[in-house]
């Protein structure tokens, strides 16, 4: 009995631990066309209604909610100009599941011309649809 129970446990593990590089990988998918300024790699992974807001923390001003449209969101990614070189490097993952929704919380330092620009932290939300894990909605807060 103690086996069969081991065995079960073992099995589970697996499995939730294969769903978490599934949803991790989808991000990864983000964010290498991203740094390639490849619309349609980002678009293979984002729902067609996915939100994306941003929180610009500025202790003069005070926080900023910005909101951005997928369409806005895909247009600035492919007008990057090529002289400019920039990378979102994500530090950690932190996934958590609940059947078909899942949320990453992921700190990032984003360099611009290899420069620390700013840093935060992304949050995503994903939903698995027919086992593809599509992000529905973005946010991250950016502090200088």
């Amino acid at each position: 009995m103690k086996v069969v129970f081991l065995f079960v446990f073992f099995l589970f593990g697996l499995n939730c631990n294969a769903q978490k590089q599934d949803v991790q990988r989808s991000i990864e998918i983000f964010f290498e066309g991203f740094h390639q300024k490849d619309t349609s790699l980002i678009k293979s992974v984002c729902a067609d209604k996915m939100i994306l807001q941003s929180i610009s923390e500025n202790s003069v001003k005070g926080n900023k909610l910005s909101v951005e449209t997928p369409n806005e969101f895909y247009k600035s990614i492919a007008s990057i100009p090529s002289t400019m070189k920039f990378r979102e490097k994500i530090l950690s993952y932190n996934i958590q599941i609940d059947g078909s929704m899942a949320h990453v919380w992921a700190p990032y330092e984003f360099y611009l011309n290899d420069k620390l620009s700013h840093s935060g932290v992304n949050t995503f939300t994903l939903f698995k649809e027919k086992d593809k894990w599509q992000i529905i909605y973005l946010i991250d807060t950016r502090r200088k």
